[in-house]
């Protein structure tokens, strides 16, 4: 299946049900977002919310970023980004990123910012091919002692 089948846009409200379940099939239970929490993040007032819909129907793959105000700067963070297992290794998640720094860029956004468990290797690799540098470590961030995240962050230049 090639990349001219996925289309990326907005997210809808008629997504919640898709990117809930993918969230779910890609991360193990401590990671992942139940329905409401994914609700109150991709619907929030400040989130882009991209969408990777398959021309067939169905969700590759969804990313959603908070545009928020840090030390009077807007600030990109990455809440999630998900992938459906068939899809990845395809380039749709830097084709994501690359749409969503894009739609961050234009509201104003200098930075992007995201945190990423520090066993997730794959995850890891990625965000440095992306351009992404590591700027520190939360202990604990994924709610217990060990699950920590790194704190990755990349500086948006102006097109």
């Amino acid at each position: 299946m090639g990349m001219s089948e996925i289309v990326l846009r907005e997210y809808r409200g008629k997504d919640l049900e898709g990117i809930t379940r993918l969230d779910e099939a890609c991360f193990a239970k401590e990671f992942r977002f139940d329905r409401w929490s994914m609700q109150s993040f991709v619907e929030a007032e400040n989130a882009i919310s991209v969408v990777a819909e398959r021309t067939g129907g169905g969700i590759a793959g969804f990313v959603i970023v908070h545009v928020d105000r840090l030390a009077g700067r807007l600030i990109g963070y990455v809440v999630t980004l998900d992938v459906a297992a068939e899809e990845r290794r395809k380039g749709l998640a830097s084709q994501m990123m690359n749409d969503v720094e894009r739609r961050a860029q234009i509201v104003g956004a200098r930075w992007m910012e995201l945190h990423v468990y520090t066993g997730n290797k794959g995850a890891i690799r990625f965000y440095e091919q992306m351009g992404y540098e590591r700027v520190g470590v939360r202990l604990g961030f994924y709610g217990a002692p060990g699950r920590d995240a790194f704190v990755y962050r990349r500086e948006l230049f102006y097109l």
